[in-house]
């Protein structure tokens, strides 16, 4: 909640902090307008300020920008600083008497041609929390050798601020506040010795200063105050502002302009198949896709006029610039479709085939043979199987009544999908009702819950997807089909399969030649060895089919490394999101997920998540 003071211009009065202090206790976060251009965020809940003092003669407006995403920070304007002293003292009190002693840190800039950060504090009375200041600014330094940076060095001093200015507070002032104020001089290698910015480095140069600064923040927080904060990933803001919502809102709307698979497969790809088959195997017809309902220029300006880097919380403004990244490769794409580009740039988007992954590919198509289903199977119609995922539906809803996705059997869809949440089926679907469970858990139990939790949560990414979102996706859906006991070998081999082919065709392999390799070299039914062609070959070479085996093999890594499983169904992001997904929910920006899939409640689930955990081979995950 923002308050403003009876007057911006006018002093900080004894009663006017008293009001400003009373509020913070009342609302649990202080937003305030201060003289001279001064400004405020504090959170009750955390024991420290991050300062910076406006200087009129060196008019440094980027220095600033380090404490702005700042759960706690103040900005100490050019008039009435007797005024921002008294603040400065009776907020410490009141927060040191909560806390039994609080925390503030006044950063300021170097010289032109520093090399070297300066921490001034106290040595010898906290020497654990300088040291793990020092060593973090050091870590810091070695990730940027072409500065180079010095040691930073720490100063046993009780001048804690810049040269030219007066202390904030005197030693006697906060002993008496029981509190601890430190200073950091900052090398100013972010700018020009004119004082222009470097604008990608010091975003960078930025997020790696306040990481710092919180593993620094949470040292002292744990060893010296009464707070009971868990990690320092719990210290940023958790309130985001108003041009993020707008931002993420953008975002998701331009994503939703266009249906990018949709797009990029071919419109023509029963003929194509007939054909191919009826020919033996060697007439090919062209590609032909959908017309763009987009025009790709226009799209593109419309994202890059997305003012990210106005974004202060470095975390948001990290996965924003990626999944700007990430739509502009697509938009770029749907412009090539049928071109060599199209299929360089899906390298790009996707990281290419990984050597690992082959191998593990390889190894899963010497060992697993493809079986031949009988005609006598128990097979189930569109009809009964909306039943079952109707049924999964009404479980989702006693979690929360909130869920409002439908099931919507379709004349003109031609495959089973999920498309925002909805489940689609095709009217004359048929399947193995063996295989109905697996297949239910890994449309509904993962894509629709993910999309219901994602939409849960205050960002709209996380229903959408993230960046590179669909690796996990597609990892989740398969160790659903496994945790249900319905992964078959057949659904195995044709993940393993689409990374052989995206392999053959880094590789230079043609259609002919990718569709001969699978059916002749790992024993695939020219159906199969069909699908897998000509999915791969969509668009002009597209390697999005190998995230479904690679997504299995990042997942179950996760997990024998120690990672929990159900916060990955908390929306729609990719392993290498995890970290910063937990440090938005330790700071209470993100929320749990909402909804469990029923499958987590099973007997065995433990016991089979064990097994991935001690190393099972993909080979031991089939149904038998």
């Amino acid at each position: 909640m923002e308050v403003s003071t009876t007057d911006d211009l006018s002093p900080l009065s004894d009663t006017s902090i008293t009001n400003m202090i009373e509020n913070l206790q009342e609302e649990g976060v202080l937003e305030c307008h201060l003289p001279g251009g001064g400004y405020i965020h504090l959170s009750e809940e955390l024991p420290y300020l991050v300062i910076y003092r406006q200087d009129e003669k060196s008019n440094d407006q980027i220095t600033v920008k380090f404490v702005l995403s700042e759960a706690s920070f103040l900005i100490i304007g050019n008039k009435d600083f007797e005024g921002y002293q008294r603040l400065l003292y009776k907020l410490s009190d009141a927060m040191a008497t909560k806390f039994k002693t609080f925390l503030m840190l006044e950063i300021f800039a170097g010289d032109v041609g520093s090399r070297q950060f300066k921490i001034k504090g106290p040595a010898d009375k906290l020497p654990t929390t300088l040291d793990v200041f020092k060593n973090e600014l050091d870590h810091l330094g070695s990730k940027y050798e072409m500065l180079p940076l010095e040691p930073a060095k720490i100063e046993n001093t009780s001048k804690r601020h810049p040269a030219e200015n007066v202390p904030l507070l005197e030693i006697a002032e906060l002993k008496g506040s029981g509190s601890l104020l430190l200073g950091l001089e900052i090398p100013p290698v972010y700018r020009s010795e004119e004082g222009e910015e470097y604008p990608v480095f010091f975003r960078s140069f930025k997020d790696d200063l306040i990481l710092a600064f919180h593993k620094t923040i949470y040292e002292f927080i744990r060893v010296q105050t009464s707070s009971g904060i868990g990690s320092y990933a719990a210290l940023g803001q958790k309130y985001l502002k108003e041009k993020v919502f707008e931002i993420d809102k953008k975002l998701s709307r331009i994503e939703q302009s266009y249906q990018f698979l949709w797009l990029v497969s071919p419109a023509n790809i029963h003929e194509i198949k007939k054909t191919f088959f009826e020919s033996n195997y060697e007439k090919l017809l062209n590609y032909h896709y959908r017309l763009l309902p987009i025009d790709p220029d226009v799209l593109k300006r419309e994202l890059y006029n997305l003012k990210i880097e106005d974004i202060d919380d470095p975390a948001i403004s990290y996965l924003f610039r990626e999944k700007r990244e990430e739509l502009d490769q697509q938009i770029t794409m749907l412009s090539q479709r049928g071109t060599r580009n199209f299929f360089y740039n899906s390298i790009l988007l996707y990281k290419g085939v990984d050597r690992l992954l082959c191998s593990e590919a390889e190894q899963l198509l010497n060992e697993v043979p493809e079986t031949t289903k009988s005609n006598s199977e128990d097979l189930i119609d569109s009809l009964e199987f909306s039943s079952l995922a109707r049924k999964e539906f009404e479980f989702f809803r006693k979690q929360d009544e909130s869920f409002s996705s439908k099931v919507h059997i379709r004349k003109d869809v031609n495959i089973l999908m999920v498309s925002q949440g909805e489940l689609y089926i095709p009217e004359d679907y048929k399947m193995n009702k063996a295989e109905s469970a697996a297949l239910i858990q890994h449309e509904v139990g993962t894509h629709v819950l993910t999309y219901h939790n994602g939409k849960k949560q205050p960002l709209s990414q996380l229903s959408v997807g993230l960046a590179d979102y669909d690796s996990l996706q597609e990892g989740l859906a398969v160790m659903a089909e496994y945790l249900v006991g319905g992964l078959t070998a057949n659904r195995l081999r044709t993940l393993a399969g689409r990374v052989l082919a995206g392999k053959a065709l880094v590789d230079g392999a043609d259609f002919r030649e990718i569709f001969r390799l699978l059916k002749i070299e790992y024993g695939f039914s020219s159906e199969r060895a069909f699908n897998i062609t000509s999915r791969i070959m969509q668009g002009g070479g597209f390697l999005k089919d190998i995230i479904y085996l690679k997504g299995l093999v990042e997942l179950r890594k996760y997990l024998k490394d120690g990672g929990e499983y159900e916060p990955l169904l908390a929306g729609k992001f990719g392993v290498k999101h995890n970290a910063i997904i937990k440090a938005l929910t330790e700071r209470q920006i993100l929320k749990p997920a909402s909804l469990r899939p029923s499958y987590l409640l099973t007997e065995n689930v433990k016991e089979k998540l064990d097994l991935i955990r001690e190393g099972l081979p993909l080979s031991k995950m089939i149904t038998t």
